[in-house]
């Protein structure tokens, strides 16, 4: 990855690819990447990845609920009428990707069902009261106890009397609770609550304890379910030991230049068992 020249810290209104180019500050999504281990966040750092369906589904959702006059900047829908089996249908389709010049090209499928998700959020009462705020503003600020650049760039936020909300909008396979329960920790979504309450009380010089996080969660299958949940105590607790533990690491990794693997710093032999609800069985 290319290097910044200029260390940005503060608030800063930019691109979603200029946040995402600026590697001098490091996000929740690289970061989230240590819990495998250093060595697999090292190799993800030195080869990129194209995005997924998925994670451009979510960019596209995201673009068109929270900056919808600026959606066609970025994004292109194939016509559903071209044939690329066709003589005709192939000149169609490489004229049509010619005028998109660079963006990122949705399935009028895709298109459909961003727009079905897009529906389901302003029709609640509460999404779009919890979406009336700042969109997509990068936070750059500093781990107090690393001394490393972080970043963050909440899909919305809000001052509520005192308070400082904080919304993120989910794209999901089931908004069921039980099922996005698992998911936060599946997706370091907890990590997420924890590290963007703490860079905004840096940025915004708000304390902590003053400061909620939001997930929407909306389906992305029909019926398109809708569910609102805030991180409790709980969540962000376990959000700040996995961020401690995580840029711990990551700054004694960039000192050491050691990024070690499955086996740990030491390269001891890891103790196989039995998974625990096997050994309950056993017990």
């Amino acid at each position: 990855m290319s290097k910044s020249k200029k260390n940005k810290q503060g608030l800063i209104t930019e691109s979603n690819s200029a946040y995402h180019g600026y590697t001098d500050a490091i996000s929740k999504s690289r970061l989230a990447k240590m819990s495998v281990c250093p060595a697999y966040f090292k190799w993800c750092e030195d080869n990129p990845q194209e995005p997924t369906e998925d994670l451009i589904i979510g960019s596209a959702w995201h673009k068109l609920v929270l900056e919808p006059k600026t959606f066609d900047k970025e994004f292109a829908v194939l016509p559903v009428n071209i044939d690329r089996r066709t003589k005709q249908g192939k000149a169609d389709y490489d004229a049509f990707m010619q005028s998109a010049d660079g963006k990122q090209v949705l399935t009028q499928e895709q298109f459909d069902t961003i727009s079905a998700m897009k529906s389901v959020v302003m029709s609640n009462k509460y999404a779009v009261a919890l979406l009336q705020g700042k969109h997509e503003k990068s936070m750059y600020g500093m781990d107090e106890l690393t001394a490393e650049n972080i970043k963050t760039r909440p899909d919305c936020y809000r001052m509520v009397g005192d308070r400082l909300v904080i919304t993120d909008l989910k794209s999901c396979r089931s908004a069921v609770y039980e099922d996005f329960c698992r998911d936060v920790t599946k997706y370091a979504y907890d990590l997420q609550a924890y590290m963007y309450c703490y860079n905004a009380s840096k940025v915004l010089n708000i304390p902590f304890e003053n400061i909620d996080f939001i997930f929407i969660a909306v389906e992305k299958k029909e019926p398109y379910l809708i569910n609102i949940l805030q991180a409790d105590k709980y969540v962000l607790q376990r959000g700040e030991a996995l961020f401690r533990k995580y840029i711990g690491e990551y700054h004694e990794c960039k000192e050491t230049g050691e990024w070690w693997g499955l086996n740990g710093r030491t390269g001891i032999i890891n103790n196989l068992s039995l998974p625990a609800y096997l050994l309950k069985d056993i017990e």
